[in-house]
């Protein structure tokens, strides 16, 4: 059965304290505290941990114990709300087994804030149902089909005014972009091989 030793606390704690039966409640109670917390998390190690924690705050607290009884009582409590801390910790934290994690395939392109914005404005720029239509097609990444049954609309009509919003789109891009519209910049000069 484990269990939090003296030699396992700080020298801190077996100071001035030990002749008030630090040791003594360290002793009595060391089983009871890592019963507690082995049960609630499974773990010995853990439980380990969290006894140490509450016999340190033990340490912090014994002038303010009245009795032994209340001692017995104060671990209880104490070591009850640590499991329950520690487990919720634990939940938080998920461990991740790196072996079952893909290796990425490429970085990730930068984007471009100057572009971004420009879309978003242009975006923006649409009347407001061909605009919502854009947003949840190519932001959400909804189907045209799952678009009319949240819009409660035809799905012809779904399509018909997203080919409407994207032509609209191709126009205004056009007019803030010159003629071409989206282009890469042409390159300079000749490339040497």
């Amino acid at each position: 059965m484990g269990g939090v030793t003296l030699t396992q606390l700080p020298a801190a704690a077996l100071g001035s304290h030990e002749e008030t039966g630090f040791a003594d409640l360290v002793r009595r109670h060391q089983a009871m505290v890592y019963s507690i917390a082995y049960h609630f998390l499974g773990d010995p190690a853990l439980a380990e941990e969290l006894a140490q924690d509450v016999f340190l705050q033990l340490f912090h607290h014994l002038p303010r114990l009245e009795s032994p009884r209340h001692a017995a009582n104060w671990l209880r409590r104490v070591a009850c709300h640590r499991a329950i801390d520690f487990a919720r910790k634990r939940s938080l934290v998920r461990e991740v087994d790196l072996g079952s994690v893909p290796e990425p395939s490429i970085a990730a392109a930068e984007p471009d804030p100057l572009l971004n914005e420009k879309l978003r404005r242009l975006v923006a720029s649409l009347p407001e149902k061909q605009r919502l239509l854009v947003i949840l097609r190519y932001q959400e990444e909804m189907e045209p089909r799952e678009i009319a049954e949240v819009l409660k609309m035809r799905l012809p009509t779904v399509r018909t005014q997203l080919s409407r919003a994207l032509a609209l789109l191709r126009k205004k891009a056009g007019e803030l972009f010159g003629a071409g519209g989206f282009r890469e910049p042409a390159r300079q000069g000749r490339e040497v091989d």
